[in-house]
């Protein structure tokens, strides 16, 4: 037993955020034999996808402080790369899958380049319009996305495993409308995004993100080349939308535009304000949230849209950071003391 546990030691020693990822998620991973209900083994997949979305969108409004309400697209431009490449090349998911994360990735650079030279309320205005012109172009190409129907038998994907049933030998094992194997292939995206997420907050880059969010100018004045780094953040970000994209439309195996509305983005800033911006247990836990909440409040379904206003609301008064958010956070978000006017002796 010593034998294995002195290399795992080294590891955990070498990188405490992996040891941090499995003692957080472990507890998740146990949920398929806790509870056997198959609607909330659904439900769970579906806010691992959340807890995607908002970790990604995290990487662009928490740590580099840009404010991006088009998230969505990025989201819709992933799952529909992928359908286009099952339905008319007949890509596997697992070879669409990467292609569909590039595609989202290639996109957050064309966007990101115009995007990142404005700030503030204008950097939203031009996500918001970027998000809106993607949904309204796979809406109205007809020919290549369906329209407004959609594309339709999307591929699920497969994987080969080795079975000892007849001797050892490899088997296809196909994903189908059974929920635990997307919630175990979803629940593999989030341990490995939050940890390569944990990964880059504490390299170069990631510090260099957080100089921009507290003062691009003396970021910039320290050498820092603050559009290449929030142009690389947005391609991140982008990335692990088209990944998530990827996997919602195996699992869903139709896509309309509606599914990617202004709507979801909004709900995916929901996310990461609720848990903490440029936290990301934050962010998951936010999604988290958000996304059993509307399971929570089903008997209060007339109410339920004031009910979550009212959490946002009590959320911005007395706790602006979010649930896990920092002090630094919790300052920015306060308004400035006034200075003492200067007293002539």
């Amino acid at each position: 037993m010593g034998f294995f546990l002195i290399p795992l030691k080294r590891i955990f020693k070498k990188h405490p955020f992996f040891l941090q990822v499995i003692l957080i998620l472990l507890p998740f991973g146990l949920f398929p034999i806790l509870d056997t209900s198959a609607y909330h083994l659904d439900l769970m997949t579906n806010v691992g996808i959340y807890v995607l979305l908002a970790m990604g969108l995290n990487v662009v409004v928490g740590f580099a402080g840009l404010l991006n309400l088009g998230y969505a697209a990025f989201f819709a431009i992933g799952a529909y790369t992928y359908a286009l490449l099952n339905l008319h090349a007949g890509f596997p998911f697992w070879a669409g899958l990467p292609v569909a994360g590039f595609v989202s990735m290639l996109f957050g650079f064309v966007i990101g380049m115009p995007s990142i030279r404005v700030r503030g309320d204008y950097l939203a205005i031009t996500t918001l319009g970027f998000g809106e012109i993607v949904r309204i172009a796979f809406n109205n190409l007809d020919r290549w996305t369906g329209g407004p129907n959609g594309l339709l038998g999307i591929e699920r994907p497969r994987l080969w495993w080795l079975s000892l049933k007849g001797g050892l030998h490899a088997e296809l094992f196909k994903f189908s409308v059974n929920a635990m194997p997307y919630f175990y292939l979803v629940f593999f995206f989030v341990a490995v995004t939050a940890y390569l997420l944990f990964r880059i907050s504490d390299s170069k880059f990631g510090r260099a993100l957080v100089a921009i969010r507290e003062d691009e100018l003396a970021a910039s004045c320290m050498g820092i080349p603050t559009l290449k780094i929030k142009l690389q953040a947005f391609g991140l970000s982008a990335f692990i939308a088209g990944i998530a994209g990827a996997v919602f439309a195996s699992k869903q195996t139709i896509i309309t535009p509606d599914s990617f509305d202004f709507v979801l983005s909004v709900l995916i800033l929901a996310m990461v304000v609720l848990g903490g911006l440029g936290n990301i247990w934050g962010a998951a836990l936010g999604a988290l949230i958000l996304g059993i909440l509307p399971e929570v409040l089903r008997e209060l379904a007339s109410y339920r849209m004031l009910i979550f206003g009212l959490i946002m609301i009590l959320m911005m008064i007395f706790r602006p950071q979010g649930i896990l958010g920092g002090q630094l956070i919790k300052r920015e978000l306060q308004p400035k003391e006034k200075e003492a006017p200067d007293v002539a002796s």
